[in-house]
């Protein structure tokens, strides 16, 4: 009798191999890597669902009063219950504040951190499968960048682009020109990967064999070597978005990142910077708090994901 499966029985036989892989077993075993990825979810649903879970819209003004600027948390002398952590100087929730700033800062750090991989990527599967002349100019445009610091290579972006957008409203393109900024300063880790992956697939028969039968490089490249160069990308992208993350708020505490209008999580603690010894200390260090977990728990779930595809380590 012909065996004939439910629609069900592959998805469900996905679902198994997943419980059973070694990397979903060193994930269990892992404690720490368990409570990252828990407080990591968690930041991430009230950040992206901010404008559902948070108690005030702090970008609505005809919600904010001046006259409840710089209101104390609920636990200290002077406050009001409807400001949990307290307010900022232009009296806008606190809370809120940090749940919009997160949700722009990590939109901030996705799409750079994607823009960065498919740039880096490119770079890396052209560099090391054409090799010769094309391989020396991409990795010597690479060895010149690292020899900058990734935030200085940010600010000279953004410089560039307010020297472009001069007279017209900064405000409006502030977002964009982060994204590119530092997705223009991390690809450069990818590339190196990719290349080094790259110039030892393409050596192997199953390449050898899609060069003889007239497959196309583009294809070979896309098709074929970029499916087994990915597991070291996922872990750069992993801890990149960290990185990203952390850049993102130095240059808008610098004051060249989100403006105060659209705050992230580095404005609202250049914000409350110039608060920090007048008293109003909550205005900083709760979105110093803020950014520090959600940076150490993103680094955290890539450090392991680092050790789990490592061979070596298992």
């Amino acid at each position: 009798m012909a065996d004939v499966s439910t629609p069900n029985s592959e998805p469900k036989g996905r679902l198994a191999r997943i419980i059973d892989s070694d990397l979903f077993h060193s994930f269990l075993r892992s404690k720490v890597t368990v409570v990252a990825a828990v407080v990591t979810l968690i930041l991430f649903l009230v950040a992206f669902l901010a404008p559902w879970v948070a108690p005030h819209n702090p970008f609505d003004l005809a919600t904010i009063s001046i006259l409840d600027a710089r209101v104390p948390p609920v636990w200290m002398e002077f406050a009001d219950p409807r400001f949990l952590l307290g307010t900022d100087d232009q009296g806008r929730d606190l809370l809120s504040g940090i749940f919009y700033g997160m949700r722009i800062s990590l939109i901030v750090g996705f799409c750079s951190v994607i823009a960065a991989a498919i740039i880096g990527i490119t770079a890396g599967l052209v560099a090391g499968y054409m090799g010769g002349r094309v391989d020396a100019i991409i990795m010597r445009i690479a060895d010149v960048q690292l020899t900058f610091p990734a935030i200085l290579i940010a600010l000279l972006i953004d410089g560039v682009a307010a020297g472009i957008f001069g007279g017209i409203d900064r405000e409006v393109f502030a977002f964009y020109i982060l994204i590119v900024a530092l997705a223009l300063s991390f690809w450069v880790q990818y590339a190196r990967t990719v290349r080094g992956s790259t110039m030892v697939e393409k050596n192997k028969e199953y390449v050898q064999a899609a060069r003889v039968i007239g497959i196309p490089s583009v294809i070979i490249m896309v098709r074929h070597i970029l499916p087994n160069v990915m597991g070291p990308v996922l872990v750069i992208a992993t801890i990149n978005l960290a990185l990203a993350i952390v850049t993102e708020s130095s240059l808008s505490f610098l004051g060249v990142g989100m403006p105060p209008t659209q705050p992230s999580l580095g404005t609202l603690i250049a914000i409350g910077n110039d608060f920090l010894y007048s008293g109003e200390w909550w205005i900083a260090i709760f979105p110093g708090i803020a950014l520090a977990l959600l940076v150490l728990n993103v680094n955290l779930l890539g450090d392991w994901l680092r050790d789990a595809l490592n061979p070596k380590l298992r």
